[in-house]
């Protein structure tokens, strides 16, 4: 039943409403007001930091390749890593640990040129450095896959912790944001489509919490998979797989590197493509260097062959990921006659080094898939001399994800954040174009408006046409970023 009012009763009770409406508005707003640290970059693999866009398209940046970087001094031996490179300060060197070889610590003082480093004590797959813990002794940590957990004053001599081990199958990845003092340790487990990603976390290098399967592959994924299977099959330029038998089409997480960066925790799932399933008891598999228990699995089961690519996504939780420029690759397969090794099986970078300007990626590229070869003829790693290799990728520094205009001006309206610092940066490419940005309060009001920014820019601080943002420290505010002709990379107070 409906009941009407006076009009003046109506405009009290619209007054009211409105009133509290506003006074919610107000709240939202002063809830909304984001606090990021000073010198921390936005990025933009998601939302968290865009209020609005108009007429700018979101890119994603595949990094440069740059070839192998560590081959095996044994042909026979298909060189691996699922680590990424630590600066050693006392050594002044940086140290790489590697897998499926007689010399498996790397040395570098440029990561380009490596030599062989002392032999470590134990089989080290997964290693980082510590530069917070207090005793030299455990400066080095490392991640020992179904095994535990050991530490080492240089990463050469180790010792075991009596820890229990992050349960795996066969994978895993571990890396270190020092800026939490947070320990990422990723492992391979059994999901809704077959491997899956599981991750568990540590502050202090001794309890582990174990968030279980996180990120696995989807009924998209199964789809987007089927046609990236049916293209690569049809391309004459790329190495084709072993087997091909439709019916085992599928695609799985194989691993996945994660790592914190500014801000955001980023994860460079391995997508394994399952092209075929290599039949049980194939001619040679009696040869294969594996345990009793895996060449028995492997003879009577069979195994898979396929191929790799490597995709991007994002999460502030590590539980709760975003896929990434709706699963374009971010690293994928090189053709066939450019030398490269990459040209079928790729495992994914565990975390970049910082290079000034430049990410470097480090990352596993191999040739043919790791069991067969085609026809009856058996394939291992002695089948194949020089078939894998450490290879280097470089992206421009925050460089994932851009914001472009074109000739048409485009607009990007940050939420409100509180102003930590005294001047703004950009990291931008505007060569053919500018960039202007227009510093407003919590009103919408005009406080700033810098002066045009051009050129390549990876760090370009704005100067001001007027006043300075002294004044504005502390308080809320919004950047209007309008491009022309130009990318935007991020954006940062320091």
């Amino acid at each position: 039943m409906s009941m009407m009012l006076p009009h003046n009763h109506k405009c009290a009770i619209c007054a009211a409403l409105l009133a509290l409406c506003l006074g919610s508005l107000s709240v939202a707003a002063a809830e909304e007001a984001r606090r990021i640290p000073a010198g921390q970059r936005q990025l933009f693999l998601d939302d968290d930091a865009i209020a609005k866009i108009e007429n700018l398209k979101r890119t994603l940046h595949q990094p440069e390749k740059r070839g192998a970087v560590i081959r095996s001094a044994n042909p026979s031996q298909t060189i691996q890593t699922r680590t990424a490179p630590v600066w050693d300060p006392e050594a002044k060197h940086f140290k790489l640990w590697v897998m499926s070889t007689d010399e498996p610590l790397r040395i570098s003082t440029d990561g380009l040129h490596w030599t062989a480093g002392p032999r470590p004590n134990l089989r080290i797959d997964h290693a980082v450095y510590d530069p917070h813990d207090k005793d030299p002794a455990r400066r080095f940590k490392a991640a020992l896959l179904n095994e535990g957990f050991a530490v080492s004053p240089d990463g050469v001599q180790w010792t075991k912790l009596d820890l229990p081990a992050i349960p795996s199958s066969d994978e895993g990845n571990f890396s270190y944001d020092p800026s939490e003092g947070l320990f990422i340790h990723s492992v391979k487990r059994g999901g809704p489509f077959g491997r899956s990603v599981a991750i568990a976390t540590s502050l202090d290098f001794k309890t582990w919490r174990d968030y279980g399967v996180v990120f696995h592959a989807d009924e998209l994924d199964q789809e987007i998979g089927m046609r990236r299977i049916v293209e690569r099959l049809g391309n004459p330029q790329l190495k084709q797989t072993e087997y091909n038998t439709p019916e085992h089409y599928s695609v799985q997480i194989y691993n996945m590197g994660v790592f914190h960066y500014e801000g955001h925790y980023i994860g460079l799932p391995s997508i394994y493509h399952h092209t075929g399933k290599v039949p049980p008891g194939w001619p040679g598999f009696e040869n294969l260097r594996l345990s009793p228990a895996m060449k028995d699995a492997v003879g009577k089961y069979g195994d898979y062959t396929g191929f790799y690519n490597i995709q991007l996504v994002t999460s502030r939780d590590l539980v709760h990921w975003q896929r990434v420029a709706e699963r374009q690759p971010f690293l994928e397969a090189s053709p066939l006659g450019a030398g490269a090794y990459d040209t079928q099986t790729i495992i994914g970078p565990s975390a970049p080094v910082v290079r000034d300007d430049e990410l470097w990626f480090y990352y596993t590229g191999i040739k043919h898939y790791a069991f067969v070869a085609s026809g009856n003829e058996p394939g291992f790693d002695d089948y194949y001399p020089d078939k894998g290799a450490v290879c280097l990728a470089v992206l421009r520094r925050d460089g994932f994800v851009s914001l472009d205009a074109g000739a048409e001006p485009g607009t990007l309206l940050t939420r409100p954040f509180v102003l930590a610092g005294t001047t703004l940066h950009v990291n931008v490419d505007a060569r053919a174009g500018e960039l202007n940005v227009t510093v407003l309060d919590g009103d919408g009001q005009t406080l700033a408006v810098s002066d045009p920014v051009t050129g390549n820019q990876p760090h370009a601080a704005l100067r001001w046409k007027s006043s300075n943002l002294n004044s504005v420290k502390g308080k809320t505010v919004s950047l209007r970023l309008s491009l022309r002709n130009a990318r935007l990379y991020s954006f940062w107070s320091e």
